[in-house]
């Protein structure tokens, strides 16, 4: 004789998922802008040829946002979550991973999103 199964039905999402740090917790998204995944790390250090070099010309805390300016004259404006405007300053070298959208400050790794 075999029991019957309970099937439940799935449950209707109500509120849209919110990262951990809008709660000023650790970031648990690896959208663009928030942590840095893994993978994300490795395709960008196994592909030399898409870093892009910057010196920073803003930094507006409030937003967390960086702008910057590479080499070949192009501005790029820079947000991420974790705090990487806290780490320059005008005036300050960084590089930009123009296909996976990382950046570097010195050894530092940074997921951002083009703002």
């Amino acid at each position: 004789m075999n029991t019957p199964r309970i099937r439940l039905s799935p449950l209707q999402v109500r509120e849209r998922a919110a990262c951990m740090c809008d709660h000023g917790d650790v970031c648990s998204s690896y959208a663009p802008g928030h942590a840095l995944h893994l993978i994300q790390a490795r395709l960008a250090a196994a592909t030399p040829i898409g870093w892009a070099d910057a010196l920073v010309t803003d930094v507006d805390l409030a937003e967390g946002t960086i702008h910057a300016i590479t080499l070949d004259g192009t501005e790029v404006a820079l947000w991420n979550a974790g705090g990487a405007a806290l780490e320059v300053a005008p005036g300050q070298p960084i590089a930009v991973h123009t296909q996976w959208d990382v950046l570097a400050i010195g050894s530092l790794r940074y997921n951002v999103a083009r703002a």
